[in-house]
């Protein structure tokens, strides 16, 4: 069994905090991990992108080929639209509908969502709203990562759930607390 996952969205954004979640979350689970990252211009709100694989079997390279991707999970809609060549014909896409406006040439959102929405497999929701609701704005990636879980098959959704807890345990009980909620809630999206 195996899983190949593109993270993506701008700098800042927490992409790199769900690739360690999971990455812990498999590890725990005995899944054999491979990870490549672009991170170079997260400070500037830049791409952020991380491929993510995920196998019972040896891995061999950590890129992910052209139509090989299964999730792309996305914090950004624009940025779920720019790695749709890596996703495979039954692959899903699991992005918050907030787009952050960050280029000057970002495009129209009508024209964004319609090439969304023409798309087989999407799921998307307000994630920065869903966090807040959560108790915490900050954890929006937690939510997105909750969404997605149920299509990361290789680990469950209750691996990922511990691991959530694991990562956050050095910051504090309310902050564990608060992104077990977040990823509850995204977790209960339909």
């Amino acid at each position: 069994m195996k899983k190949d996952i593109i993270l993506c969205g701008v700098g800042g954004q927490g992409i790199l905090s769900i690739a360690t979640i999971i990455g812990e979350a498999a590890t725990r689970a005995g899944v054999n991990l491979k990870q490549a990252e672009v991170h170079g211009m997260s400070q500037r709100g830049g791409d952020v992108q991380s491929n993510l694989r995920l196998s019972t079997s040896t891995i061999y390279s950590d890129l992910i080929p052209k139509g090989g991707c299964d999730v792309i999970i996305s914090m950004e809609p624009m940025e779920a639209l720019r790695y749709l060549p890596y996703l495979s014909k039954d692959g899903v896409v699991v992005t918050s509908n907030k787009p952050l406006v960050n280029v000057p040439n970002y495009p129209e959102e009508e024209a964004l969502f319609a090439e969304l929405s023409s798309l087989n497999n999407v799921v998307q929701l307000d994630i920065e709203q869903v966090a807040k609701d959560a108790g915490s704005v900050r954890s929006a990636n937690v939510v997105l990562l909750g969404m997605a879980a149920k299509f990361i098959d290789i680990v469950s959704p209750e691996a990922l759930r511990d691991a959530v807890a694991t990562i956050f345990s050095k910051k504090g009980e309310q902050i564990v607390e608060s992104n077990l909620k977040a990823f509850d809630m995204g977790a209960n999206v339909h």
